[in-house]
């Protein structure tokens, strides 16, 4: 892993060492795409210790041939009559061999797969995978040695989250599946996407998304991911594993508008996933991905263009109808079975705040913290970490931030990749700071600095501070990264040239070990992180992945991600970086050992509903609302019907407070709604629209 000295730009080409002049800049993600210290000193001196210590269970299994085992999820409730039946077509479960006994091992041991095809296991850093037919939610399974397996408890501040995102599998994105898009000309979200294949007729949209939930991740990408080192998983869930409507109101011709998005269908895949990373140890940070109406107008909120959720005519009728999507979640994830599986849940994603207002994004939150911790309780335990994004500002802007709430934790998203900027300083050269061996000229410093310093002022001022996406782009090339039409230097702030960071062919050892070193960098500042993502896949034009930049599965294959995290520990240090140091310690009530009292000034500014943009002046009163008088719909657990086996394990109801009977919102009966998702330029309804006292 050491970089190669003395490098200079020799061999690369002049499209990737022209300089702009620029220099980049701390930065989120803006428009369209996606997009540990306590243990530094001694890191060093054990790894090929730990290396070494490789924990190889005993393991046993029973095999039978020539039998299905199904797993899958019984149909979730329909609400209100809102959701469309999700079509008779179902998926089919090939012919495989059942395991019917506890089966465990490690590095070196045969996994056999759904489908009945096998692996071999690969992990040199003592984790171990655990698979009990009869108990599938066994939570014995163990990433690595240094992380408590699933049922020992992850202490904050000392454990560290070292994880991927699973992005682009139950919320496509163009750049991360471009051949489900290429198949579509025109398909630029979910939306539309779903619209033109569900005009290719009956049961097409079903078939088409269920073939990529089936095929994009695999049981062997997650098996992978705990091989690399890696211990939690970001998973993206749409508000549509749940229901959608199919009537948010009249467009302006006056047509009523469906929402065309595929209902609940993804959700058994959704469990079947959460199933392999129990079977494997990882904890998950379960997101949700996308809101009704879309927060923040890119193309991964469901639906690309306006925002519609806490802004204009119908962003509280959103708002209202996106907190029951956050109770019917939590709900769920909150029953024993799920809740050490997945400690955090990150309720919204990247709400843009420099277009809603801070104090609108503030009073929502407030809500949304207020309803869960209502129905979950306080304190370890009770329910999930609640994680918040900073909307696209800094996490150390949210310190005085509800001081004192149960277990609520900060989310950024740092980006060098959407500063605005060209970006075009080399990375095949001399690291800035260091000893002068290393490569990545000034990126990796810049990383230290810009991002050390933000994340432990953040743990230290407001708590529990975790980077849900970074990733490797230090420019915005990539395809549909710099354009989602077309991929052309008029689309990319990097300019003429993109075609060299799209193919990792062309890139020279120089440029991986700076790209290397970069990461290392990143991983080490940030501290608790997510890449962005795990997986890219091809172009079904070049059969190639176009944003190699973006992928830590290639990275990993390639040599420009680490293959073992540990060795990011102490980066900043060595390349001379001043950042501020974080002694581990947390106060109790931001990791449950409190009672979460908050102060009453500290919430007297955040009355609900808050004033939203681009409602005209007087109307506030009047904004259209959804009534309380509907059925809650539930998330179904999953069924198991493996021949010769009895689960003996509850597996829940997915409603884990049976006292939570609060009904869901429905639309009021005679009031003529805008389009929910495209309502900012509409009238704001006379009258009617608001809920009986």
């Amino acid at each position: 892993m050491l970089p190669h000295p003395n490098s200079s730009n020799e061999g690369l080409p002049s499209k990737e060492t022209l300089h702009g002049g620029d220099s980049a800049e701390l930065s989120e993600r803006r428009p369209l795409y996606k997009r540990p210290l306590v243990l530094a000193a001694a890191a060093a001196a054990t790894i090929a210790v730990i290396v070494v210590a490789v924990i190889v269970p005993v393991y046993f299994t029973v095999i039978k041939p020539n039998h299905h085992n199904n797993v899958s999820a019984a149909s979730s409730s329909n609400s209100n009559g809102h959701s469309e039946p999700a079509g008779g077509a179902s998926s089919t479960t090939p012919q495989k061999p059942v395991q019917t006994a506890v089966t465990t091992g490690g590095d070196g041991s045969t996994v056999t797969m759904e489908d009945g095809t096998a692996f071999v296991y690969k992990n040199k850093f003592g984790g171990y995978w655990v698979n009990d037919p009869e108990n599938p939610f066994d939570n014995s399974a163990r990433a690595n040695l240094w992380t408590p397996a699933l049922n020992e408890t992850w202490n904050w501040g000392t454990d560290r989250i070292w994880g991927v995102n699973i992005g682009g599998l139950f919320v496509p994105e163009p750049f991360i599946v471009p051949s489900l898009f290429e198949t579509y000309p025109g398909a630029v979200d979910e939306w539309s996407l779903s619209t033109l294949v569900a005009q290719k007729g009956e049961g097409e949209l079903q078939k088409v998304l269920e073939n990529h939930y089936n095929t994009f991740i695999t049981e062997q990408d997650i098996a992978e991911i705990a091989g690399a080192g890696l211990n939690w998983i970001r998973l993206q869930i749409p508000f549509w594993a749940i229901e959608t409507w199919a009537n948010v109101g009249v467009d302006a011709n006056g047509q009523k508008v469906a929402e065309p998005f595929l209902a609940r269908v993804c959700w058994k895949y959704i469990l079947r996933l959460l199933g392999w990373a129990r079977k494997y140890g990882l904890r998950v940070n379960l997101d949700l991905h996308t809101i009704p109406g879309s927060q923040n107008g890119f193309n991964h909120s469901g639906k690309i263009g306006a925002i519609n959720w806490m802004n204009g005519p119908m962003g509280l009728a959103n708002a209202e109808r996106s907190l029951d999507y956050i109770r019917i979640i939590a709900e769920f994830i909150s029953q024993p079975e799920y809740k050490d599986l997945i400690p955090i849940f990150s309720m919204v994603n990247e709400p843009f705040m420099a277009k809603l207002g801070r104090p609108t994004v503030e009073a929502f939150y407030w809500k949304a913290y207020q309803m869960l911790r209502e129905v979950t309780g306080t304190g370890a335990g009770n329910g999930p970490m609640i994680a918040i994004h900073d909307g696209f500002g800094t996490p150390t802007g949210w310190a005085d931030f509800l001081p004192g709430a149960d277990r609520l934790a900060i989310d950024t998203h740092p980006y060098f990749a959407f500063n605005g900027k060209a970006n075009r300083d080399p990375v095949n050269i001399t690291a800035d700071g260091g000893d002068g061996k290393e490569l990545g000229g000034q990126w990796p410093l810049m990383a230290c600095n810009n991002w050390g310093n933000m994340m432990n002022n953040s743990r230290g001022a407001f708590g529990v501070t975790i980077a849900g996406e970074f990733s490797n782009a230090i420019n915005d090339c990539g395809l549909y990264v710099n354009g989602v039409n077309g991929d052309t230097a008029a689309d990319s702030a990097y300019g003429a040239g993109c075609g060299y960071w799209e193919d990792a062919t062309q890139w020279s050892d120089d440029t991986k070990q700076g790209l290397l070193n970069f990461a290392e960098a990143s991983m080490d500042a940030l501290g608790d992180w997510f890449f962005w993502t795990w997986k890219i896949g091809p172009s079904s034009t070049t059969q190639s992945v176009r944003a190699p930049l973006w992928s830590y599965q290639l990275g990993l294959q390639n040599g420009w991600m680490p293959a073992d995290p540990r060795t990011a520990l102490g980066k900043c240090q060595h390349l001379g970086a001043n950042m501020a140091p974080f002694n581990g310690v947390f106060q109790p009530w931001q990791t449950g050992a409190g009672a979460g009292n908050i102060a009453a000034d500290a919430t007297a500014d955040l009355a609900w509903p808050p004033q939203l943009n681009n409602v005209p002046a007087g109307q506030q009163a009047a904004l259209p609302q959804y009534t309380p008088t509907g059925t809650i719909a539930t998330l179904p657990p999953p069924t198991f019907s493996t021949p010769g086996v009895t689960v003996t394990a509850a597996v829940g109801n997915g409603w884990n407070n049976a006292k939570d009977t609060t009904p869901a919102v429905q639309p009021i009966a005679g009031c003529a709604y805008p389009d929910a998702w495209d309502a900012v330029d509409a009238q704001v309804p006379a009258g009617g629209c608001q809920p009986a006292a």
